[in-house]
């Protein structure tokens, strides 16, 4: 589980929007980009090289 103090400084790298955090796929989403960031052993990869892009399924379930 990720702090909630770190988790109100994260935003999206590419465009500083708030990111959502999805406690069981461990990722931090960003809608603006449709970019999901991976967690990994409790820290957050915040590097776009390593972000996927959201699903059209996934963005309707997050809007």
């Amino acid at each position: 589980m990720l702090d909630q103090k770190l988790l109100s400084i994260l935003v999206c790298p590419l465009c500083k929007a708030d990111l959502r955090y999805e406690k069981e796929q461990q990722e931090l989403i960003c809608l603006p980009d449709k970019l999901a960031f991976p967690i990994r052993d409790g820290v957050p990869v915040m590097l776009v090289d390593e972000a996927r892009e959201l699903s059209s399924e996934e963005r309707e379930k997050y809007s």
